[in-house]
């Protein structure tokens, strides 16, 4: 499982126009065409994914660290629109074209907001988080969930001081792995407790992990208030094409209760991927599809 992670071949960081630093992790050719990869709940940019099929593809794999998370200094009051603001810099500064996004898991609703604000010219959703205080998913919610999105509503700032204190790099790591499917079905070498737990993996990702609580819990704890709140995007507007990606066997609570099914009625030109023999980690076992799919919006070439 060692070709799953690549440790990063190039890291980076700029000044933003107010000061505050923004970094990132890169893989794959530096004149390939640019991927933003939004990382899920509390990752620096450090664990990519698909490092070996980039110089095949041309594509350019750059990991943000969130405002908060990683290398980059924290937002006062970071939101979906400030981190939309963040990237537009980094992709103007680098002159990036054709740039495209994937947001995993947490990230999904980073990615989106790069979407709606017409940054990117495609995007790929893959295991993520869905709008999950929408009403027309409420009663879809497991009741961990719905509790946690009460709470929320209810004091948003004490929701957020609280997830602040409490929450560490090791105790995200052990809810992930709790909510990890024991095995992919027709494909058990490929289940997502297998991969979680082969020791090149495990240290990569809790390596991401620790890296993205080196400042605090505060970076995490602010993208669970945007992420858990509804968000401050419409789907119904994002004309890119968005590729949705899910395993059937993924027992997260936190991605989508129906595995993008009534996302993928809110967006107006989008592709449903639901693969049944795979779980959570998606990401990584079918990452040369994930990553063809999505250069064919930009590319007629079939590789």
């Amino acid at each position: 499982m060692n070709h799953l992670v690549t440790p990063p071949e190039r890291q980076s960081k700029m000044q933003l126009g107010d000061g505050r630093e923004l970094a990132w992790s890169e893989w794959g050719p530096v004149d390939g065409l640019p991927i933003l990869f939004c990382t899920g709940a509390g990752m620096s940019g450090w664990l990519g994914f698909g490092a070996s099929y980039l110089p095949e593809l041309g594509l350019r794999l750059i990991a943000i660290d969130r405002p908060g998370l990683g290398l980059s200094t924290p937002h006062p009051n970071k939101t979906l629109s400030s981190w939309v603001d963040d990237t537009q810099e980094l992709i103007q500064a680098h002159h990036l074209d054709d740039v495209l996004a994937v947001g995993f898991s947490q990230g999904a609703p980073f990615a989106f907001s790069l979407a709606e604000r017409s940054l990117v010219k495609a995007v790929a959703i893959v295991s993520g988080q869905d709008e999950l205080s929408h009403p027309s998913l409420q009663p879809l919610l497991h009741p961990d969930v719905a509790r946690m999105i009460a709470a929320l509503q209810q004091d948003a700032v004490e929701f957020e001081r609280q997830f602040a204190q409490m929450a560490t790099a090791d105790g995200l790591w052990q809810l992930i792995m709790s909510m990890s499917a024991e095995c992919d079905g027709l494909r058990p070498a490929f289940g997502d407790r297998l991969i979680y737990e082969s020791e090149m993996f495990t240290q990569a990702y809790q390596q991401a992990l620790h890296q993205g609580f080196s400042q605090g819990a505060h970076g995490y704890a602010r993208d669970l208030v945007n992420a858990l709140s509804p968000w401050q995007i419409k789907l119904e507007n994002i004309d890119v094409p968005v590729d949705l990606w899910y395993g059937a066997l993924d027992t997260s609570t936190v991605h989508s209760p129906d595995f993008g099914a009534t996302l993928a009625l809110r967006l107006p030109n989008v592709s449903h991927i639901v693969d049944h023999e795979q779980g959570g980690s998606i990401l990584w076992t079918r990452a040369r599809d994930i990553l063809v799919k999505l250069k064919s919006h930009v590319s007629n070439t079939v590789v």
